[in-house]
């Protein structure tokens, strides 16, 4: 992961959002991007100095664009409008959140559409390189004027108020914080408090981060159904290419294919491989999985495509467009695009976890398991085994079926009826975490329940890639056989390995990358 950033005019990348957001990158402006800030800010200041009024520029916002705003106000006028909007309420967010937030406004600033100075541009790079990291609240977006609430709260920060965290976590005034770093607090200039404000950051980087981890989720997902398709006794042949070919949705080519590594050389699949093999199909959740989880994979890259144009624009208004200079309103700001595949995404969270959960449950049923003992328990009746593991499975996939309920179909008017339709792209996006975390623990209780599985089907051996992630949760005390034991710190146990890429690595570790 790259260490250190530089912000041009161009795009961000994906990995440069993740380096800077968790990996602690430090960043730096380039010199394009230094040469354009300074164009567009000669134009917001001749604007400025002009008697005709431009909007916030020399008027004020919203609904109050009308009043014409005097010269000697207008740093008040800045001012004004960050500490106002800054109004947000709740717990924290989470620093990563913070992160992207500021980098992606500074992406934009970088663009040279927007008429900041560079002095503010920099001190905002200079945040993210000294790991200050502004507090901003849960609730306060309605993703209409993108995000400002959070916004304005990292922009209070970089005037000297407000709260902040150091690079250690401690929380203290933002005026401290700046003082320790040897940084100065900006004095806004005339636009510097709307440019600041206005975008959709916070739901981008929050979009940013989920379908990285979706990614790696979805290769989890297909390693946890190849361990439960290989401990539930089931076939492999309905994941051959040819089948795939005639429905040729690529995210299930991808994860057929992956399913057909996962089992290769597994002694489980060939022993009922033969003519005495009575099973005519499995289950749905079993033989569908390529169905379901390549419709998923595909959606995250169509989400990726909407991430890749709008980490490409400069969202802000009003913009300073072309070498002329003009200045011009718009709508760019409003957070549909992003809005709407952030709740595609939990959607399909919540159907890959659903699909898991009905694949570990059919462990549990003696009448379903051909031959398993009932919830795999080491003494039936005395023991419970993985049963309330699974109850544990049902109440996440039920929560997150009750926050794959679409953020933004909803909008409620605000600003005196002048922003009387917003896109709930914030909520959104904080909906999705929480929808990444349980898709990560669902499938965690999977893999752990499948590996205790295919435990109790020795002597037959499991494949070597499936094999790897048996003997990587044995290695960490996890999904032995046995009597019951005390099972939440195992199942969080898996959630730790699924979550930082150790079930993912064990699996490739035997067979390579998994597509």
């Amino acid at each position: 992961m790259a260490e250190h950033v530089t912000i041009g005019v161009g795009p961000v990348s994906m990995a440069e959002v993740v380096a800077v957001t968790r990996g602690g990158a430090a960043v730096t402006i380039g010199e394009d991007a230094l040469t354009a800030i300074d164009r567009a800010r000669a134009v917001v200041e001749e604007l400025a100095a002009a008697p005709v009024p431009a909007y916030g520029i020399s008027t004020g916002f919203g609904a109050l664009a009308t009043r014409h705003i005097p010269t000697e106000m207008r740093t008040q006028l800045q001012k004004s409008l960050v500490r106002s909007h800054a109004a947000g309420s709740g717990p924290e967010v989470e620093r990563e959140v913070v992160r992207g937030l500021m980098l992606l406004r500074l992406s934009t600033l970088c663009t040279g559409h927007t008429g900041v100075r560079r002095e503010t541009a920099e001190l905002l790079a200079s945040f993210l390189t000294h790991g200050i990291t502004p507090v901003v609240r849960e609730y306060g977006s309605l993703g209409c004027s993108g995000d400002l609430a959070p916004l304005s709260h990292v922009a209070l920060a970089l005037m000297g108020e407000g709260e902040v965290r150091d690079a250690s976590g401690t929380l203290m005034p933002a005026a401290e914080a700046l003082a320790a770093a040897g940084l100065s607090p900006v004095e806004l200039g005339a636009k510097e408090g709307l440019a600041l404000i206005n975008g959709t950051d916070g739901m981008l980087g929050q979009l940013v981060m989920a379908i990285t981890d979706l990614r790696d989720l979805l290769k989890v997902a297909d390693i946890a159904a190849a361990m439960s398709v290989e401990g539930q006794l089931g076939t492999d042949r309905v994941f051959a290419p040819e089948l795939q070919a005639i429905r040729p949705h690529p995210g299930q080519a991808s994860s057929a294919a992956n399913l057909t590594r996962l089992l290769a050389d597994s002694g489980v699949v060939a022993s009922h491989r033969g003519p005495d093999c009575n099973r005519v199909q499995d289950a749905y959740s079993l033989r569908c999985t390529p169905q379901v989880q390549g419709a998923a994979r595909d959606t995250v890259e169509y989400a990726a495509s909407v991430a890749g144009r709008e980490l490409a624009s400069a969202v802000d208004n009003p913009v300073v467009l072309g070498e002329e200079g003009r200045v011009e309103s718009n709508g760019n700001f409003h957070g549909a695009p992003v809005a709407y595949v952030l709740d595609f995404l939990a959607i399909i969270a919540a159907d890959v976890a659903s699909i898991s959960e009905r694949r570990t449950d059919r462990f549990l049923d003696k009448a379903r398991n051909h031959g398993l003992p009932p919830f795999l328990a080491d003494d039936p009746g005395v023991d419970s085994g993985h049963m309330i593991a699974q109850y544990t499975q049902a109440a996440i996939v039920s929560e997150l079926k009750r926050l794959a309920n679409p953020a933004s179909v909803d909008s409620i008017p605000s600003s005196a009826m002048q922003e009387d339709h917003v896109s709930m792209g914030w909520s959104a996006a904080r909906k999705l975490r929480k929808s990444v975390d349980g898709l990560t623990r669902v499938l965690a209780i999977e893999v752990l329940t499948a590996a205790r599985a295919l435990q109790l089907r020795a002597p037959l051996t499991p494949s070597p890639a499936t094999g790897a992630v048996v003997q990587l949760l044995r290695d960490h005390g996890a999904s032995v056989p046995g009597p019951d034991r005390y099972l939440s710190p195992e199942i969080e146990t898996a959630v730790s390995l699924v979550a930082s890429g150790a079930v993912l690595a064990a699996a490739e570790s035997v067979i390579g990358e998994l597509a």
